[in-house]
């Protein structure tokens, strides 16, 4: 696999539309990610060289999908490799029917509801609105949402700046999300009529032209390849 090292915001793009998935910090042995293919003197430095900022415009400009989709870690997804990963990883039920059958908890289909509700809202007001703004209810409320991104329920939209009364930057900015269905429809992203085992097969293709054997190994663990 090619040795990336990159240093804009545009290399970055290049590189998630060649590989078609770029997880933040490393997930796949021999794979590249975000953190290894970055200088690590520019993460958290507020620049537009910083890719912790680039987190939030991949979804924001429609580049790729992004959430903490596989085990629980954050990854990006390009939006042509997006229908595909979806067909594998989400579930064909609404979200309402697995909740009945007991395939998701009472607080992720609550706050599903009010993403749906409010595209782009943002954590703060997510967890306001759910009534989950005690500190004791905070891990819950991380977990639903984790629960939500794992299913492909809801992706990351961007990030939204905390502000004073005047309009002011005042603290750190909260995440913000909307439904994967509202983002993939808001960025053109066509859904695929297909069998698990025809995304699988795609999958397949797409991975064995990049990677070597042992990042080939563990996508394919993953995706039941």
């Amino acid at each position: 696999m090619k040795n990336y090292q990159i240093r804009t915001y545009k290399e970055a793009i290049e590189v998630i539309e060649e590989i078609g998935m770029l997880p933040l910090a490393q997930l796949v042995p021999a794979y590249p990610s975000l953190d290894s293919i970055t200088s690590k003197e520019q993460w958290h430095t507020g620049s537009e060289m910083d890719p912790w900022m680039w987190r939030a415009e991949f979804p924001k400009d429609g580049v790729a999908a992004y959430g903490k989709f596989i085990k629980k870690k954050s990854v990006l997804i390009s939006r042509r490799l997006l229908p595909f990963v979806r067909v594998v990883l989400s579930s064909q039920q609404p979200l309402e029917k697995r909740y009945e059958d007991g395939l998701v908890s009472r607080e992720a289909l609550e706050l599903y509801r009010l993403i749906h509700e409010e595209p782009g809202i943002d954590t703060r007001m997510l967890r306001s609105k759910a009534g989950m703004k005690d500190k004791e209810k905070k891990k819950t409320f991380d977990s639903a949402l984790v629960e939500l991104q794992g299913s492909m329920d809801i992706v990351v939209s961007g990030t939204k700046a905390k502000t004073n009364e005047l309009g002011e930057n005042n603290g750190w900015s909260s995440t913000s999300f909307e439904t994967m269905d509202y983002w993939s429809k808001s960025n053109h992203v066509k859904e695929m009529k297909i069998s698990v085992e025809e995304a699988k097969k795609e999958l397949n293709e797409h991975f064995a032209k990049i990677c070597s054997p042992e990042s080939m190994k563990a996508w394919g663990k993953i995706f039941k390849l």
